[in-house]
């Protein structure tokens, strides 16, 4: 079975993308070593990757400190049927990135991004959506564990300013 590898990124054109950064897992080597594995690694434009996206993540990082207690769910978004593929393994190539971001700290609160896989050079404000608009995208159920009150009430709404 072909399975990703270094040399189907090679001169593709295409960034490892970490859908768990590798910057937050400093605070242990095992973790560290496992956000480099192919299973947490997606084709991702370059100037995305250590752009916007990037932003993103810090931003992610930052809210972690802040509130001390955040969840964070990230993936690729596959919209059509066919894919562009990389590599002999034909890795596959996202249109899109999700993250969604909980925090139950005080007022809870919610926040979802989806960034298009290209380079963008957008504030973050551009790539808000709500939880329930990213559920909806990507046909997943986040947070299912929250009473229905909460979750009707942190994934209907957006608002970067609230961070």
């Amino acid at each position: 079975m072909p399975r990703a590898n270094d040399y189907d990124y090679r001169k593709s054109g295409w960034s490892r993308g970490h859908m768990c950064p590798a910057g937050d897992n400093k605070w242990d080597a095992e973790a560290m070593y496992q956000s480099f594995l192919f299973t947490n690694i997606c084709p991702q434009d370059e100037r995305l990757n250590s752009g916007d996206w990037n932003q993103i993540e810090m931003s992610c990082r930052q809210w972690a400190i802040k509130y001390k207690d955040v969840y964070i769910v990230c993936g690729p978004i596959l919209f059509h049927k066919q894919h562009e593929t990389i590599g002999t393994d034909k890795v596959v190539v996202p249109e899109a990135f999700f993250k969604v971001v909980l925090c139950l700290n005080g007022k809870p609160k919610g926040i979802g991004f989806i960034c298009r896989n290209e380079v963008g050079h957008h504030p973050k404000n551009f790539y808000v959506n709500t939880i329930d608009q990213v559920e909806r995208i990507t046909g997943m159920d986040f947070f299912p564990n929250l009473d229905d009150a909460t979750e009707t009430a942190v994934a209907s709404r957006a608002d970067i300013n609230e961070w």
